[in-house]
């Protein structure tokens, strides 16, 4: 898969099961590929970890990359089991001739590396240097070993510099987007439980991508890594990013509304988060609450509803289909939705 270069955006995430439990790993990934996961991180904090990896390679829905902290050997025997790519802790992985032998061994089999730089594993003589986890620590841990790699001729590189505090994470990238010209993963770390979490992970990775800095995005998520890739493609989305995919609007309440429009908003999200997209089709919904913008905006989505009092009119394409009580409102939009050409009929 293409990462950079003017290649689409693509998201990431990583599994939360012990990489050893063979099984267990495969059968998220295949859950993380079916909600639009694109590259799948692994942990590999042990040889059992390591050992499991050809089997997970071999038989999973997704690029693999091996996630290696402390231990060289284990990305060496991650490069035997034919990961897609490493990411690698320049703070931790120890003595340059350590990475080193990573690189060579890489080398020869093309296998991308990613220096990850994280605000919360920096070296000591960074922190010292810099006076704590800066985005001018970040960006110098980065280069050390960007230029390691350079030395040995390798250059299948991407970068991370990621921090909690958002200010930081953006002024990495921002320098870090000037001086090299390699991929940038962008995240957040630590971004927190949802509620928080989302927020800061869609204005930082928001922002940068905005500015056109960045080719791949994990959502760094207390939570189930699927919510990650929910959160991944609304950023996407949002920004016009990804031309796949189904954005749900509903208006805030107000006193002029006259349904249940946040009931009404939820069971019309519950009802569509299963359903496949046809290949290539974006699918916008409207659950609109009052007079004043429902109708207009009902009209432009793809479908939608407009309530009024106690009923609502049910668009599709831009066509007033039906007026209907507002308990039948959403049963009526997922029906027409199904039936549409906007949705997979393969089983």
């Amino acid at each position: 898969m293409a990462i950079g270069g003017g290649a689409p955006i693509t998201i990431q995430s990583m599994t939360n099961t012990f990489t050893r439990d063979e099984k267990g790993t495969l059968e998220q990934i295949a859950s993380l590929a079916e909600a639009g996961c694109q590259i799948v991180r692994v942990a590999v904090p042990g040889p059992e970890d390591a050992a499991a990896l050809k089997k997970i390679v071999a038989e999973s829905a997704l690029p693999v990359v091996a996630d290696i902290h402390f231990d060289y050997k284990l990305a060496l025997a991650a490069l035997a089991a034919g990961v897609a790519g490493l990411r690698l802790n320049p703070g931790n992985i120890g003595a340059p001739w350590k990475v080193r032998e990573v690189v060579l061994a890489a080398r020869e089999r093309l296998t991308p590396i990613r220096i990850g730089v994280n605000g919360g594993s920096l070296s000591r003589e960074m922190l010292d240097k810099f006076g704590g986890p800066t985005a001018q620590a970040l960006v110098a841990a980065a280069l050390e070993h960007v230029e390691l790699l350079e030395q040995l001729n390798y250059r299948e590189i991407k970068i991370s510099l990621k921090a909690s505090r958002v200010p930081v994470m953006l002024e990495a990238y921002r320098r870090m987007a000037e001086l090299r010209d390699y991929p940038l993963h962008l995240g957040v770390t630590e971004a927190g439980l949802p509620e928080t979490g989302l927020i800061r992970s869609a204005v930082g990775i928001g922002a940068l991508l905005a500015e056109g800095i960045g080719d791949t995005i994990r959502v760094s998520l207390t939570a189930d890594p699927l919510e990650e890739i929910r959160a991944a493609r609304e950023i996407l989305y949002s920004l016009e990013l990804c031309k796949e995919g189904l954005r749900l609007i509903a208006c805030p309440t107000c006193g002029r509304t006259e349904v249940g429009l946040i009931s009404l908003a939820r069971q019309a999200r519950e009802r569509l988060a299963g359903i496949r997209l046809a290949p290539g089709r974006s699918l916008t919904v409207a659950v609109m609450g009052c007079v004043v913008n429902g109708p207009g905006e009902a009209r432009e989505a793809d479908f939608g509803i407009a309530g009024g009092k106690g009923r609502g009119i049910l668009f599709a394409k831009g066509e007033k289909i039906a007026v209907l009580p507002e308990e039948e409102l959403v049963d009526a939009l997922a029906a027409a939705i199904a039936e549409s050409d906007f949705v997979s009929k393969e089983r």
